[in-house]
C-alpha cells in the first residue's frame, strides 16, 4: 500500500509539473509543440494547399516547430530577404556609382548598377550629375561594356513589361528606368517626366485608361478622352540602352556625353562612390520594390569585382555567405519575380537568422514592414493596442502566399518564422486570416 502511495503522488506531482511548465509563458514544451502542430498541420485551410512552416528561436537556436519546413516552395518576394543580406555583407556602408578612367581630355565612365541617379523617391544629392557637372571642357563617354545580364530576369513575364513593377535592369539606370504621366482633375493634358520623353508621346483610341508602348521601343500612347475630368497617375517602364541614357543627360545636364565603342579602355580606373541611403533598405524591404531589388545584385557583383551579373551575384552569396544553410538554394533574381525560385521555409530562417545575428532588432523592425504599421503589412496582423508584433516580408504571387520574418512574444522574446504557401487556386485572404490566427497564439503562449 505505501509503495503504490508513493507512486499515485510521483505521478502527480509529474502531472502538477507538467500543467506548470504549459502555463509558463517563455518556455517550450511538448504541449505547446502539439498545440501548434494542431493549428498548422491540422487547419483545413492551410490543408487545401501547399504549405510549409518553421518556427525558430534565435536565443537557443532551436528550431522550435517545423511543418513541411524542408520542401521546396516558390518564395516570390521572400527572395529579397536573401538579396537583403547579400546586399548587406557586399555593400557595406558605401555604393558604387560610376568607374571611370581619365585620358587626356577625355573622361570614360561605367555605369555600377546604382538604382539612385535621378530616383524621385530618395532624396539626396545626385553623386553623379554633381561629379559630371565639374567635367566641363572634357570630352565625356559612357561605355556600358560591362553590363552582362538581360533587361529581364530568367522566368519574368514577358508581358509585364508595361508595368511599373517590372523596370529594366541596367548598368546605369536613370529616373528609376520609368516615366511619369500625371494629371489632375482640373488639367487638361499631361504632365510627363523625365519631360525628354514628352515627344514620344501620342493619343491613340485604343489606349483605354493606361499607357501603352510596344515592347521593344520608347514611343507611349494614351487616350486623352478617357482621362477627361480625372486625376491619373501610371508609371511605365521604358526601355533602357546607352543612347536612351546619353539622351536622358544630355537633357538633365545640358552637356555633350557621347557613346563608348568597344572594350573598356586600358588604364586606372577610378570609381565614384556615395554614402548608402538609410532609406533604400527599407524601401527595399517594406515596398517590396522589385527594381531596387535586382539593381542591389547588380551592385553587389560590380563591387566583388566582376562584370554587371546578377547570375554572379547570386553564385557568391550561394557559396560564401549561405554555404552553410539547410538546403540547397535555386535562386535566380534579386526581387522574386520569377518563378524559378525555389526555397524551403527553414533555410529561409536561416537567413533571417543570418540577419538577426548581423543587425540589432530595432534596425530589423524599422526594416521589415510591421505588422498594422506600415509596408505590404499595414493592414495585416496589428497588434491589439497599436504596438505590432509581427515584423515580415511578404511574397506574392499568383497562387503563391508567403511571410517570414519575426514575431514578438508577449514575453519580449522574439522568435523567427517563415510561412510559405503554394498552389491556392482561391484569394489568399483566408491563408492570411489563418496566419494571424496562428501568430497571434504565438505571441500569447511565449
Amino acid at each position: 500500500m505505501v509503495k503504490k502511495s508513493i507512486i499515485a503522488e510521483y505521478c502527480l506531482l509529474l502531472f502538477l509539473l507538467s500543467l506548470l511548465s504549459c502555463s509558463t509563458p517563455g518556455k517550450w514544451t511538448r504541449s505547446k509543440q502539439r498545440q501548434l502542430k494542431t493549428q498548422v498541420a491540422g487547419s483545413d485551410i492551410f490543408g487545401d494547399n501547399f504549405t510549409g512552416f518553421a518556427l525558430f528561436d534565435p536565443e537557443t537556436e532551436e528550431m522550435l516547430y517545423a511543418f513541411q519546413a524542408d520542401k521546396y516552395f516558390t518564395p516570390a518576394s521572400n527572395t529579397k530577404i536573401f538579396t537583403f543580406y547579400t546586399a548587406l555583407q557586399v555593400l557595406g556602408d558605401s555604393l558604387p556609382v560610376i568607374h571611370y578612367i581619365e585620358r587626356g581630355d577625355s573622361l570614360i565612365f561605367r555605369g555600377a548598377g546604382n538604382p539612385l541617379t535621378l530616383h524621385p523617391d530618395f532624396d539626396q544629392e545626385d553623386a553623379l550629375l554633381s561629379f559630371l557637372r565639374q567635367q566641363k571642357g572634357k570630352r565625356i563617354f559612357l561605355s556600358d561594356s560591362h553590363f552582362n545580364d538581360d533587361a529581364f530576369g530568367p522566368g519574368w513575364s514577358w508581358a509585364d513589361y508595361i508595368y511599373s513593377y517590372q523596370p529594366e535592369r541596367s548598368s546605369l539606370p536613370l529616373y528609376g528606368n520609368v516615366v511619369w504621366f500625371e494629371k489632375d482633375k482640373s488639367d487638361s493634358d499631361i504632365r510627363v517626366k523625365p519631360s525628354y520623353f514628352r515627344d514620344f508621346v501620342a493619343s491613340a483610341s485604343e489606349a483605354g485608361t493606361s499607357v501603352t508602348r510596344p515592347r521593344d521601343g520608347n514611343h507611349f500612347s494614351y487616350n486623352p478622352e478617357n482621362w477627361k475630368g480625372k486625376a491619373v497617375s501610371r508609371q511605365v517602364p521604358f526601355v533602357w540602352n546607352a543612347e536612351t541614357a546619353i539622351a536622358l543627360l544630355i537633357d538633365t545636364l545640358r552637356l555633350p556625353i557621347e557613346y563608348w565603342e568597344g572594350p573598356w579602355p586600358g588604364g586606372e580606373e577610378q570609381t565614384l562612390a556615395m554614402p548608402l541611403p538609410d532609406t533604400l533598405y527599407k524601401q527595399l524591404m517594406k515596398d517590396s520594390d522589385n527594381f531596387i531589388a535586382e539593381q542591389l545584385l547588380l551592385m553587389s557583383a560590380d563591387k566583388l569585382g566582376g562584370e554587371l551579373s546578377c547570375d554572379a551575384a547570386i553564385a557568391y552569396a550561394k557559396d560564401s555567405l549561405l554555404a552553410e544553410a539547410p538546403d540547397a538554394l535555386y535562386w535566380y533574381d534579386g526581387s522574386g519575380l520569377t518563378r524559378y525560385n525555389l526555397f524551403t521555409p527553414r533555410t529561409v530562417v536561416h537567413v533571417l537568422h543570418q540577419l538577426y545575428e548581423t543587425l540589432p532588432m530595432e534596425t530589423l523592425k524599422a526594416t521589415f514592414p510591421a505588422g498594422g504599421i506600415s509596408g505590404t503589412i499595414g493592414k495585416l496582423y496589428g497588434g491589439d493596442d497599436g504596438t505590432p508584433f509581427v515584423f515580415a516580408k511578404t511574397g506574392s504571387l499568383r497562387n503563391k502566399h508567403c511571410l517570414s520574418g519575426y514575431v514578438q512574444a508577449d514575453s519580449g522574446k522574439m522568435l523567427i518564422f517563415s510561412f510559405m504557401h503554394n498552389n491556392f487556386v482561391e484569394s489568399s485572404a483566408p491563408v492570411k486570416s489563418e496566419m494571424d490566427r496562428v501568430l497571434r497564439w504565438i505571441k500569447a503562449n511565449n
